[in-house]
């Protein structure tokens, strides 16, 4: 807590943007921060690079370096690895924004409990691979394969991270002081050798990772950082059955090969790992993958400021100044400075005089000698007339299996059977083999042909237009398909946040059941319900007109007819809502409609008195007006203005001849 409360960035604000709050854990390349994203008020991880790396001799370069990583690594999208949000430089600070993932890493898992059960290591491996295997295409590598970097969800999902960092400084500080950075127990020969990566360099880490998961124990062990590497170089990752002897030699074939030492002989990237991976959990049993080797966990390490591997030869090596014949140890999941080209013996004492090497190595010399004269007869009959006769693998590519076993038979050898997916080669038919068409084998070897299932296709799953865009994006995603997304687009008949339409990169629909290439892109477009529209003013236009314009606006009409003595029969009197509403298309505007001034039958009012005359028309709601003749002594009706039986609107004045 000390450190986190001593950390003069805590509690400050990076870019104006970015509220630190805490410090998660420090390296010796960066200080990992939870901050809040005020703009978008959301929780951040935020990896603040160490001042020295931009201070170094090559500071300028590994600045420039780290923008162009951080940008390539932000375009990556995949559930499996770390979203990658920002990057941007306030004063002298570098920093990252991240996806934040609460939960904890492969590396408290491991220490909490010893191992993990096969089949749950194996899919562990496969998200790390499905990962990066999105990483690979896009022509990035990771570098930096380890248990701290494989985070673990709240969900337990893999989420991959840390694109990028390694990178940037390894290209730097090799190129200035000759030396590589990395974790010791993950690093592939080729960077120890040469400092040289490629996909295939992150094959190997998860190789080393996928042992360390099954047997809980990293393969290689020393008393420092160069025994450790030395061991990489020279010797082969061990077979996981040798801590266990009951893990199947699947297990160790598929550990072998993405461990193997030259990287011509491992999967070329990941995505060719993830498929041998997958057959190999395809070949086990469900009791051998339920099945945990016996290890006693660690202490878990769980702080909240976890110095994961922090150290001064990290420090002084991405400075530019790390020494390059001597090496700090680190804890297991530390990074180190490792001198390029690294490959003598770190485990041999002090030099042995110059005479007595000499004489020792002209020993050693005779005895090969000698032994080679001994069992040179023995040899060339053993391999010229015994069993140990070689012969030539017959060409089977191309050929369906039945075929090639016929060709195999006749050249005496034995034949083993894997299948594996293949955009090129026809379903059934051979694709491969090990050894292959040409190569040399003993009469009575076995030769395993690998035969297509022809292209690794998924179909399309049903009901993704008109389903919720989460529903859709996890229907598909589980699918194998990767997802992406046109421009939402407005609709009158589907509400927001509905699918609209599945289409390929093609702009074609796609219907249910489309067979497609695993990890295909599909694009959706999703609805924004309908547009927002102002209502207008239709009052005082007739029905018809009202009806069309509300139309053209893409807003519905309901109407009811109404008496008006002021607004002639067929116009609008009043609507609802009132011009000026803010409102949306398909939404619905009632309009009142004049049906003119409300007519009334006069009645025959001649010989009646004026006054229930009076009484009867304004009742029909008529006005009476009185006409006397002979000044109307007597008060009786003896005409009307308005026939009897005549309709007049309602208002309408009747003159009265009384006399």
């Amino acid at each position: 807590m000390g450190t986190t409360i001593t950390d003069p960035l805590v509690g400050q604000l990076v870019d104006g943007r970015y509220q630190v709050v805490s410090r998660i854990a420090r390296g010796g390349m960066a200080t990992v921060y939870l901050a809040v994203d005020r703009r978008l008020d959301r929780e951040v991880a935020l990896k603040v690079m160490h001042p020295h790396l931009a201070e170094s001799s090559g500071g300028a370069d590994f600045v420039a370096r780290f923008r162009r990583e951080a940008r390539a690594a932000a375009r990556l999208t995949h559930p499996g690895l770390v979203s990658v949000f920002d990057q941007g430089l306030d004063g002298e600070t570098s920093y990252l924004t991240m996806e934040y993932v609460s939960g904890g890493n492969l590396r408290h898992r491991l220490a909490a409990r010893g191992s993990l059960a096969v089949g749950e290591a194996l899919d562990l491996a496969d998200a790390v691979l499905d990962a990066l295997s999105a990483a690979h295409r896009a022509g990035l590598v990771h570098r930096d394969i380890k248990p701290e970097n494989v985070l673990l969800t709240a969900e337990d999902r893999v989420k991959v991270g840390d694109f990028g960092l390694a990178r940037a400084v390894t290209e730097v500080t090799s190129a200035t002081t000759g030396t590589v950075l990395g974790t010791v127990a993950y690093l592939a020969p080729e960077l120890v050798t040469r400092g040289a990566s490629d996909a295939r360099t992150d094959v190997y880490a998860t190789g080393v990772l996928l042992y360390e998961a099954i047997t809980g124990r990293q393969p290689f062990t020393g008393e420092t950082p160069i025994q450790i590497a030395f061991q990489h170089v020279n010797d082969d990752v061990p077979p996981p059955s040798d801590i266990a002897d009951w893990l199947p030699t699947e297990v160790d074939a598929l550990v072998g090969a993405l461990t193997a030492r030259d990287p011509d002989d491992r999967p070329a990237d990941a995505a060719a790992a993830l498929a041998l991976l997958r057959r190999t959990r395809d070949e086990l049993d469900e009791a051998t993958l339920a099945r945990r080797v016996d290890v006693e966990p660690s202490t878990p390490v769980l702080p909240a400021d976890e110095d994961d591997d922090e150290s001064a030869a990290d420090e002084a090596a991405a400075a530019g100044d790390a020494p390059t014949s001597k090496i700090e140890a680190l804890s297991r999941g530390g990074t180190v400075a490792l001198p390029i080209g690294l490959g003598a013996d770190p485990a041999s004492g002090s030099p042995t005089p110059a005479p007595r090497r000499r004489r020792r190595r002209i020993l050693v010399v005779a005895a090969v000698l000698l032994a080679t004269a001994l069992i040179g007869g023995g040899t060339w009959w053993f391999q010229t007339l015994g069993p140990g006769a070689y012969t030539t693998v017959p060409s089977v590519e191309s050929l369906t299996e039945d075929q090639a076993r016929q060709a195999l038979d006749d050249a005496g050898l034995d034949v083993d059977v894997e299948q594996a997916f293949d955009d090129a080669a026809a379903a059934g038919t051979v694709f491969d083999s090990s050894p292959g068409s040409g190569e040399r084998v003993r009469k009575d070897g076995t030769v395993t042909l690998t035969v297509s299932r022809g292209p690794d296709v998924v179909a399309v799953p049903d009901g993704i237009v008109g389903a919720l865009q989460a529903d859709a994006e996890s229907a598909l995603t589980s699918a194998g398909l990767t997802v992406d997304y046109e421009d939402a687009e407005y609709s009158d008949d589907v509400a927001n946040g509905i699918v609209l339409a599945l289409t390929g990169q093609d702009g074609g629909d796609l219907a249910p059941n489309t067979s497609l290439k695993r990890d295909t892109t599909v694009l959706l477009t999703v609805s924004k319900g309908p547009e927002p529209v102002t209502v207008f003013s239709v009052v005082g236009a007739t029905l018809d007109t009202a009806t069309a314009q509300l139309a053209d606006a893409g807003l519905k009409l309901t109407s009811e007819e109404v008496f008006s003595d002021t607004v002639p029969a067929g116009s609008v009197v009043e609507q609802d809502p009132v011009a000026g509403t803010a409102a949306h298309r398909t939404d619905t505007v009632h309009v009142t409609v004049s049906k003119g001034p409300e007519m009334v039958t006069v009645p025959n009012l001649r010989g009646k008195q004026y006054d229930e005359a009076k009484q009867i028309l304004e009742g029909l709601g008529l006005v009476a007006d009185r006409q006397n003749i002979l000044g109307g002594i007597f008060g009786t009706v003896r005409d009307q203005s308005v026939g009897a039986d005549t309709q007049v609107a309602k208002g309408s004045t009747v003159t009265l001849t009384v006399v």
